[in-house]
Order: structure tokens, then sequence, then C-alpha cells
């Protein structure tokens, strides 16, 4: 058992990440042999981006011994999140300011779903202060690919008070605005039985997209140093092995761009007043929003920007900073 003192100093996930390897002392062992044997073994060759599909999480769950009870099948989405993010531990804390903005932001228009095959890691676990009063501490988030079907799926792992509630959502050549939408009828078709039922969470759903639609973002702000990205395996005696780290890594994220936009909104709040008795239009704020683009050859590769919430009519504000980095474009996805 783990004592109360260490309790508080490990993270949510982490306790999770503890409670499912308890739970299923053999999975993580199984996975890197279902890694090692990607492309043999009768076993097909995934998309790079997904860390391991969640038929071979079914058959880990399942000791191979067929079809799950509905006291076990919840364990396959919850052990395919966990057992991905093991393998990088990523823990993405945002900027209180920043947090705000972006959660903020509405998914409207037409949003492509393929941007999301730009998240940093193979699974990331975003915090998520404040919403659901609370309840809900943050949630993981990782890409399936269907063994059966090979359909492209999003996969959020709610990380509420009460449970670890798995969300699907649909990756296709539609829209996200659209994709949320199709979220209640898959999961209420695939999980009826879920406490708390589908249709009360999915207000839920878009601010949570909106977070990791940041991080999938061109300039996403990690500040200084190393960017978050999945490791490479390394030779040993027995294969190619990911060594998962000791511990998890905290990301700040938006800590320069968070204090840009607080001066931006106390420029704002001081010039409002002084400008009230002009004729020139009051300084506001104006609302935060997504701009995603194409390029390359044949403008197959898509960007995306987050635009920050931007001061009007606001003298001497100098532009919040630009955070520009490169991005590798994956070969699974031609």
């Amino acid at each position: 058992m783990i004592s109360r003192v260490e309790q508080m100093k490990i993270l949510r996930p982490q306790m999770h990440l503890i409670a499912a390897g308890r739970l299923y002392p053999k999975a993580w062992r199984q996975a890197d042999q279902f890694r090692a044997d990607r492309g043999k073994s009768s076993l097909p060759t995934w998309p790079s981006w997904c860390y391991l599909p969640m038929a071979a999480w079914y058959a880990i769950v399942s000791g191979g011994k067929g079809r799950l009870g509905l006291d076990r099948i919840g364990d396959v989405g919850r052990l395919a999140a966990l057992g991905s993010w093991r393998v990088t531990q990523g823990v993405y804390r945002f900027d209180q300011d920043l947090y705000e903005a972006v959660r903020a932001t509405p998914i409207e228009g037409d949003l492509p779903a393929e941007i999301l095959y730009r998240i940093p890691e193979w699974c990331v676990y975003v915090e998520t202060p404040g919403m659901e009063d609370g309840r809900l501490h943050g949630f993981f988030a990782h890409l399936e690919w269907d063994a059966n079907t090979e359909r492209h799926e999003l996969r959020l792992l709610l990380d509420r008070e009460d449970l670890l509630l798995p969300v699907p959502i649909h990756i296709g050549a539609w829209a996200l605005e659209e994709a949320m939408q199709r979220v209640n009828a898959e999961a209420a078709a695939q999980v009826p039985w879920v406490t708390p039922r589908m249709e009360e969470i999915i207000p839920e759903i878009a601010p949570l997209l909106s977070l990791l639609l940041y991080l999938c973002s061109e300039a996403a702000d990690y500040g200084k140093g190393p960017r978050p990205k999945n490791p490479n395996p390394v030779k040993t005696a027995k294969g190619l092995r990911l060594f998962p780290p000791q511990r998890p890594r905290v990301w700040e994220v938006g800590a320069r761009l968070g204090a840009a936009l607080r001066r931006a909104y106390t420029e704002a709040s001081e010039k409002t007043d002084a400008a009230a008795d002009r004729a020139r239009p009051r300084p506001h704020i104006r609302r935060a929003h997504w701009h995603a683009f194409r390029v390359g050859p044949g403008r197959q590769e898509i960007r995306l920007h987050w635009l920050p919430p931007i001061p009007v009519n606001v003298e001497d504000f100098s532009e919040l900073p630009a955070v520009v980095r490169p991005v590798e474009p994956d070969p699974s996805l031609n």
C-alpha cells in the first residue's frame, strides 16, 4: 500500500499507473512484446502515431481467453491510455490565464480532425483545474488505430473524482465540430451501462479538445529547452526496447504567452476608461479563435495556429511573443 505521505508526492496519473500495474502485473512486458512483433507474427503494421492498438490491450486484459464481461470491458480503455502514457509520462500544466483563454476558444467551422495527429506524445495527460467544480482533475489523450476496421480514433480518458471514464472520438474526413457531435451516439452504443451517461458529459468535451488542440498547434509554448516527443527505442540483446522514465515530466505550458496575455488584459483595462469619452471605439479583447491552413506539395500538410484574445484599440501594446517551431511530417500520414 502507498502511504498518505507518499500519495501527496505522487501525481494523479502516476497513481493510476501504479494501480493498473498492480492489477495487471504482466501488462507492460506484454505490451513490449506486442510492439516488438509489430508487422511480424501475423500482427499488422499499425501507424507510428499509435503506441499500441486497443486490440492488443484487449488481449492483455482478457489473457487471450475470449470475450470480456461487463465488469472488465472498461479496463481495456483505461489500460490502453495508461500503458501508452507510461512510456513518456508527460503531464501538461497550463498557465492559468492561457488555460482559461484556450478552453474558452470554440471549436467551430471546418477545423479538420487530422490536426490531432500532431499530439506531441503517444499519450498526454492534461491537468484541468476548476473543471466540473474540481471533480475533473485532468484527462489522458491518445490515438487509436482499430485493428479490425483500420478506423482512426482519438481516445480520451477522463480523470474524474469517482472514476476513469473512456470517451472515443472518431477521426476522419470531417471537421472536429462534427466529430464531437458523433461522440454521444458512439460512446453510448459502446458503454451504455456507464454512469454518468455520456450525454451528461458531452459539454465537457469541447474545452478538453481545445486544450489538446493547443498542444497540437504550430507554436505551442513549452518554454525553453527540449520539446515533448516520443522516445527512440534502444537496441538491446533482446531487440529494440523503450524504457519509460522513472517519474512523470511536468510541462509548464504557456508561461511566456500567459504573461503576455496578462499584460494585454491590464493594458486594455487601463485604456478603456481613458477612451470612454473619445469618439474612437473602446479598447476590448477580441475573442480567441483557431486558424488552420495547409502547406507543402499538394497542400497536404495541415498546420494549426491558436490566435489568442487580441487587444483592439490599445495604444503602445507590444505584440504577443511568437514561438515558432519546425514540424517534421509523419510519414505514416502520407
